[in-house]
This record gives C-alpha cells, structure tokens and sequence, in this order.
C-alpha cells in the first residue's frame, strides 16, 4: 500500500500487477476503504495492472473537507493521471459505482469500460438513508454505526471473519468523511449520467442485497445502453467480498469480451 502525490493531495493507492493489458481501477463503498478490493487485486493482477484507491478523507487519501461526488470523481482521476493511467476500466461498488458513473460523465475517454456493482442510478430512499446515515454516525460513532449496520449489509453466506472485518474498516473511517461520502452516494441522481454511457458495461448485485436491492440494478442496466446485468447468489451488499470467486470471474470474463470488441 502507498500513497501518491496528487493535485487533490495524497491519495492512499494499492497497486498489484502489470504488463500491457489495459488497467482496472477499483472504487470502494462510503463504510468502506481500498482494502475492501484485496480479493480482486490478488486474482485480475494477475494478467494486468489493478488499482484500488482511497477516496479524499478516507483510508491513506489526506482529509478533504466537504468533498463532494465531483471531488471524488476529480480526485480518481488525478490518482490516475499520478500513476501514469491515460484510460483504465473502472469497477465500482455502491458509492464507487456512483463515482464510476460520475467519472464517465466528465471523462468518458478515461473510461474503456465500467463494472457496475450493487449500485444505483438513484436510490427511492435516498434522502431517508442519508438522514439516518448521518444521525447515525453523530450518536452512535461510526464503530456502533458499523455494528448496528454489519447485518444488514452481508448476505446469509458471509463469514464471522468478514463480518468482523467490515466493522473495523468502518469503524476507522473518519466521520466528517464518511458523511460527506454518504451525502455524495445517497443524494445521487445520474439517471441522465447513466443514460449517455457509451462504453461497455457490467451490472453486478448480490442477490440478497437489502441495501441496493437487484430491482437497482435491473434499472440501472436498463438505462444503460448495451449493459449487461448479473446477479450473485448468496451475496448481500458486498458482493466482491462476500463472493469473490463468482465476481472475479464475472469481471474477467466481461474484460475479456470487451477487449476483444473494442480493442
């Protein structure tokens, strides 16, 4: 792990992998930081360049307050430009598919593609998620946030080990960025954004996601001209970690098809 200078200021990075392929640039969740992305490091640095960043304020990255979702988006591509990545696929789960959309948005030559997972276009309850979200983390701080959230974020299959370990990721976040996180995910509506993508696209969501339910998806892939949308069993919120075997092969086999489409 490591941070790089950026013109957002240091942004915490792990990298793995090499080679000539095109990158991937993972985008993790508010209640989450890089370390979330170590299963799909390990496996797709294997064959090519794999990314995981911080946001501004969260894990490594340096505070940044009242960063907004465009900050967010500015500041990825600021990591990229300071590791030398002209376009990358980008992956992202919940506030990082957020962020990927938005990312796409002002820079879609940045983009040879988008993995989408357990995410939204706009979220029915969004502004309620965002209240408690933010009320949460006022009175309970953000261990008893985690604690009284861990459940339902994981699906039935989800082990005590990653059950402990979501909580102490969340629980060392920062609470002025996890609210600004929170405000920057749950206040999102890219409906119009995820209309005019016009580079492959991968939907991913965890069939027992009660967070962003696959009902989500099912919108957000039909917004999204040419997307593909697939679901993992046995998966709540957190299906990368939650299923990583099933996800990475997911995400693998659709960079393959679309590097070989759009070279």
């Amino acid at each position: 792990m490591a941070r790089i200078d950026t013109s957002f200021g240091a942004i915490g990075c792990d990298e793995r992998g090499g080679g000539d392929a095109v990158p991937i640039v993972f985008l993790h969740g508010v209640g989450s930081d890089k370390s979330v992305w170590r299963p799909q490091l390990a496996h797709l640095g294997r064959a090519r360049r794999a990314v995981a960043f911080d946001y501004p304020g969260y894990g490594d990255s340096d505070p940044a307050p009242g960063a907004s979702r465009d900050d967010y988006a500015q500041a990825m591509l600021a990591a990229m430009d300071a590791l030398g990545i002209g376009r990358a696929h980008v992956c992202g789960l919940s506030l990082g598919g957020v962020i990927a959309i938005a990312i796409h948005a002002v820079a879609p030559e940045r983009c040879a593609s988008l993995v989408l997972a357990d995410t939204f276009a706009v979220h029915p309850d969004g502004e309620g998620i965002y209240a408690r979200s933010v009320e949460a983390s006022r009175t309970l701080g953000l261990r008893g946030l985690a604690e009284a959230r861990v459940d339902m974020l994981l699906g039935s299959a989800a082990t005590p080990g990653l059950r402990a370990e979501v909580v102490e990721t969340m629980a060392a976040i920062d609470p002025a960025a996890y609210r600004a996180g929170a405000e920057a995910v749950w206040l999102a509506d890219q409906r119009e954004q995820a209309r005019n993508i016009g580079v492959p696209t991968l939907v991913l969501c965890g069939t027992e996601d009660r967070i962003t339910p696959p009902a989500l998806s099912e919108e957000l892939a039909a917004l999204i001209p040419g997307a593909r949308l697939e679901l993992i069993a046995g998966s709540g919120h957190l299906a990368n970690a939650e299923q990583p075997t099933a996800f990475n092969a997911l995400v693998e086999q659709f960079l393959g098809e679309a590097e070989r489409k759009y070279p």
